[in-house]
């Protein structure tokens, strides 16, 4: 028979131990979960459309390139992997162009009001019932904000707190959904909408510098509204649970930090400086993003070939052991990458062994919609609810890269059977953009 103090002992580890599995259970079971009711990604009007000629030809005829330049746009336009009928505004479709504050402003109000009344009637919800309102534009941003200009068009109540994210690059749109996920931590049943979006009229770049100039070629409109909740009650209707965010920065290192810089060009003309060194760059930012997200979504076979993979290659050396990519086919059901272009689709389609099925919906988003900056991968979504549709408990992976240097992913579980045909991709025809890419330089 055990002595006294041992039984003591033994009743104190046994409380401990149960009053630890409760603290963990209450962690678990009482975090506020964070919802995505809906969201809505923009279509502008048919009369905004450009094709890749008549972009060329609109260029021209403002007479502030040299033919040199011009080539060099037409070039990269072409080999772009933009199709056809992607949208412009008529800021810069107009000759003249019309730069000004207020063809700015006309440009953001059609993209985020159009965007937000779309996602608000879908579900019918009322602008006053939103508590955190959230924008993010990299360059354009106005006084007064753009989350203000968003609250006094709806009318939003005076208690409603709002963000406006600037600088944050093409990723942005993952950084506000993760801003969003923390304000609902702290707010008890509150809804948080997100406006992610970019703006042409006020970076486009009329000087000769070729690093610059590439910015002209595949921007084009979009932006995306989501409509967040805490609310356990949306539980049941909402599409997505946030199941992960995993930022990484690489801003302490300069040459990161210096390949996507504004700044002024020889002649003191502003404009976005795209450096030689960012495909190596966002290769760097990435491999550290699927090291830190690996462990928290792959399958164990997958982790334990990574580890013993990373073991061999510090025993015996990088050189003579080939680095393991992970199977995140094997971690994920849908995959919607950024469509910074072209080039940046097809290095991560082959850096992650991907396959031309799973890269599909960022290919048309690109195709369909160009560079929508942060926006990009909510057409990609939209892309696969509209195309194949989610089953309940699929996941989705969004992948985004922006200036600073950075290279941020969402994770986002199914909360239920979707197939939503997003008005966006009406009419959209996949296989006529595998003929047109096949055509392209």
């Amino acid at each position: 028979m055990a002595s006294a103090p041992a039984l003591a002992v033994r009743l104190w580890v046994c409380g401990a131990a149960l009053l630890l599995s409760a603290a963990l259970l209450w962690r678990t079971f009482s975090r506020r979960r964070t919802y995505l009711v809906d969201y809505s990604v923009y279509r502008s009007p048919d009369s905004w459309k450009v094709s890749k000629k008549e972009y060329d030809a609109i260029v021209a005829s403002t007479n502030n390139f040299s033919p040199e330049s011009l080539q060099f746009m037409s070039k990269v336009l072409a080999r772009s992997g933009l199709g056809d009928e992607t949208y412009a505004p008529p800021s810069l479709t107009n000759v003249p162009m019309s730069l000004n504050m207020a063809a700015c402003r006309f440009e953001f109000e059609s993209v985020a009001f159009g965007a937000v009344k779309d996602l608000l009637n879908k579900v019918n919800v009322s602008p006053k019932q939103i508590g955190v309102v959230i924008t993010n534009s990299s360059l354009f941003n106005t006084t007064p904000s753009l989350s203000a200009t968003i609250m006094n068009h709806f009318g939003m109540g005076s208690n409603t707190i709002n963000y406006n994210l600037g600088g944050m690059g093409c990723s942005a749109g993952v950084i506000a959904a993760d801003l969003a996920r923390q304000m609902l931590e702290i707010y008890p049943n509150t809804y948080a909408l997100v406006v992610s979006t970019e703006n042409l009229t006020y970076n486009w770049y009329p000087g000769t510098n070729r690093g610059m100039l590439v910015t002209n070629t595949i921007f084009r409109v979009g932006g995306a509204a989501l409509l967040l909740s805490n609310k356990r009650q949306d539980s049941w209707r909402s599409k997505y649970e946030l199941q992960h965010v995993v930022r990484t920065n690489l801003a302490a290192n300069d040459a990161a930090f210096n390949c996507v810089f504004e700044v002024e060009d020889e002649a003191g003309v502003r404009g976005i400086r795209l450096g030689k060194e960012l495909m190596g760059v966002a290769g760097q930012a990435l491999k550290k993003n699927i090291t830190t997200l690996g462990p928290k979504v792959l399958p164990l076979s997958e982790q334990l070939l990574f580890a013993a993979n990373m073991l061999a290659r510090k025993v015996y050396g990088s050189k003579r052991v080939k680095a393991y990519v992970p199977n995140f086919k094997k971690a994920f059901n849908h995959i919607c990458i950024h469509t910074g272009g072209r080039a940046v689709i097809d290095e991560i389609e082959k850096q992650l062994t991907l396959g031309r099925e799973t890269v599909e919906p960022s290919r048309a988003s690109l195709f369909r919609f160009g560079n929508v900056s942060s926006s990009s991968i909510w057409y990609c979504l939209a892309y696969i609810e509209s195309y194949r549709g989610l089953k309940r408990g699929d996941t989705v992976w969004q992948l985004g890269f922006g200036s600073g240097f950075k290279c941020n992913s969402a994770v986002w579980r199914a909360n239920r059977r979707i197939r939503d045909s997003h008005s966006a991709w009406e009419g959209f025809d996949v296989e006529h953009m595998y003929e047109q890419l096949a055509k392209m330089p």
